[in-house]
């Protein structure tokens, strides 16, 4: 038996299980129990997508450290999945702990000599004290939440406290899990030598971090950046955001007294119909936004084109997803970045914010609805499944009451009266964004024809050349008036420590920090700095000027980062160099690291 990783506070349990179980749940509890002993966890749900009856992984990284990428290596097998079970214990570690069900005996083939055994006959204990066979199967998911708490020394109160808070004052539910939970525990104190080699203690490492998804996150941000109406179809991983949108306007958007709603969600027929509402509400001067995954991206790109020619707001939520076509559907990825950033045919190039943690989910999307009034356009939030849908350490979301929403360059009826020469695509300030009306302003001022062709500065209609290239050449002043406004690159250290740079965005970021640190193990200095927008800030053109050769680190096949930081900046190809993670789950610090040494010598030698 080979002694494998030990301590404390540092580990990955992997929970195997069959979807549509009721297994959800009790992983979640696990997971939050640690959180509550102020111990840093990172739960990852890793499920098909189907309904019900394929395998569904639950994997969880507690990290002293606060490390809160994927780690590679299981140290814990939760196996409780039969069809699943030669590969879950195939990728066990050496030295690691299998927890299965032996109400039926462990194949032989299965059997590996360098790993732990802990067989707890769930299904037979459940069967015993509960008549009920759904009753049944979901206990046993109970069952081995207890197992856990034995084998890691979790305190059992916490475990009891989440039970009550979930279920409430449903007392006979109480009382079930409750049960469950001791019948799990008490087995594996009496049949094994608890706790393991690895076990958790109490710390205080969160202090007032919370733990939240990034489309719960999203949403709250839509409601506090003054979105009043929102439309969609429904797509994985992106359902969510709307389900919480719509949970939170319906508490707080009524009116007090009448009740009356002061909102609108539409579910449109399809993607198309969507971002239709959202451009014509967003016309008329409401705050809409639209919440989808890729697919959805690429239905709607000729109205996207159309609110980019137009000079419409619109802020669109894209929580990506495997692609292309249906590709998988409930994996992660970060392939959607040139998709969404030059959306639609013809010369297009589209605002992307880039958040890292629910918190700026919640910035950043508030955020977009003040970037697309003010630039009049569309802007993107690039989230993705892992983000969106995985539950974070978070810092608290945060809002200050005194903040005012910036609506841009919209007239008012006074104004109206005072200009005696307005055009609705007359650059007057020389930042490329022109001033624009709602409908309704004045009685016989500021009309104009909204069109998607071609038209001159009063938004008339005209297809000579001219025109046409006055408009569009603007349309850049105001790109690189964007430039100025969407949110900055973060830089690891402030001043360069190295020839070597990596860049990263959203969810690379935790697991390329962690890199940084494995890297510098072995005396591999590296400087570090997290994208957050396109269009690219002047300190993201100079972190690349600043270094020989900088890794660009991003989760797709085709390094799109790359490819528009080479289009946007004219910056050479020898220069960036690759880190790709396309698999469908999220990258580890390891693969990232790993993928550096072996290019390094190269660059250092070229």
């Amino acid at each position: 038996m080979e002694a494998g990783r030990s301590g404390v506070n540092d580990l990955v349990i992997r929970f195997a299980n069959v979807n549509g179980t009721g297994s959800a749940s009790a992983n979640n509890m696990f997971a939050k129990a640690v959180f509550r002993m102020g111990i840093p966890v990172s739960p990852k749900n890793i499920f098909p997508s189907n309904i019900q009856g394929l395998p569904t992984w639950y994997e969880v990284r507690i990290s002293e450290k606060g490390y809160l990428g994927r780690r590679e290596g299981i140290d814990i097998m939760v196996a409780v999945n039969p069809q699943s079970l030669a590969r879950d214990i195939e990728v066990l570690e050496p030295g690691g702990y299998l927890v299965y069900d032996n109400s039926k005996d462990l194949p032989p083939e299965l059997r590996r000599t360098d790993v732990h055994l802990i067989g707890i006959p769930m299904i037979q204990m459940c069967i015993e004290h509960f008549p009920e066979a759904r009753i049944q199967q979901l206990m046993k998911n109970v069952v081995y939440v207890g197992v856990m708490s034995a084998l890691l020394d979790i305190e059992v109160d916490v475990l009891k406290q989440l039970i009550r808070e979930q279920f409430g004052e449903k007392e006979k539910l109480i009382a079930l899990n409750d049960k469950a939970l001791m019948m799990g525990r008490n087995y594996a104190l009496e049949h094994f030598s608890c706790p393991t080699a690895f076990r958790l203690e109490r710390r205080d490492l969160v202090g007032d971090q919370i733990m939240i998804d990034g489309n719960t996150a999203t949403a709250i941000g839509a409601v506090y950046g003054g979105a009043t109406v929102a439309a969609w179809y429904p797509i994985t991983p992106s359902t969510s955001v709307m389900d919480a949108f719509a949970a939170y306007c319906e508490e707080y958007r009524r009116e007090e007294k009448s009740d009356k709603k002061k909102y609108a969600i539409v579910q449109a027929e399809d993607e198309l119909a969507s971002i239709g509402v959202v451009i014509g509400a967003a016309w008329n001067g409401a705050r809409a936004f639209t919440a989808t995954s890729g697919p959805g991206i690429s239905l709607m790109s000729e109205f996207i084109g159309l609110a980019y020619f137009a000079e419409i707001p619109a802020v669109l939520v894209n929580v990506q997803r495997g692609g292309p076509s249906t590709g998988m559907p409930t994996r992660t990825q970060q392939a959607d970045l040139l998709s969404s950033a030059y959306a639609s045919h013809g010369d297009t190039k589209h605002v992307l914010l880039f958040p890292s943690t629910p918190a700026e989910c919640f910035d950043m999307t508030a955020q977009a609805f003040d970037l697309a009034d003010r630039l009049q356009t569309p802007v993107f939030v690039m989230t993705d499944l892992d983000l969106g849908m995985n539950d974070h350490l978070s810092a608290p979301l945060t809002w200050d009451d005194q903040r005012t929403y910036d609506r841009g360059k919209v007239l008012s009826t006074e104004e109206l009266e005072d200009i005696q020469d307005w055009g609705r695509y007359l650059d007057v300030d020389g930042d490329g964004i022109p001033y624009r009306t709602l409908p309704g302003s004045h009685p016989s001022k500021g009309a104009y024809f909204t069109r998607g062709t071609s038209k001159d500065e009063y938004a008339r209609y005209t297809e000579f050349g001219e025109a046409y290239v006055r408009n569009v050449d603007r349309l850049l002043v105001k790109w690189k008036t964007a430039a100025t406004l969407v949110p900055g690159p973060i830089k690891l250290n402030q001043k360069n420590q190295s020839d070597i740079g990596m860049m990263y965005f959203g969810t690379t970021g935790h697991a390329a920090r962690e890199a940084m640190d494995l890297l510098g193990q072995d005396h591999l200095s590296i400087d570090g700095m997290r994208i957050r927008s396109f269009p690219f800030t002047r300190e993201v053109e100079a972190f690349i000027q600043e270094h020989e050769y900088v890794f660009v680190v991003e989760q797709n096949r085709d390094a799109q980062l790359r490819t528009m930081l080479i289009q946007e900046l004219d910056i050479s190809s020898k220069k960036l160099i690759s880190v790709l993670n396309y698999n469908g789950l999220p990258i580890t610090a390891d693969f990232i690291s790993r993928q550096i040494r072996e290019h390094w010598p190269v660059a250092v030698s070229q």
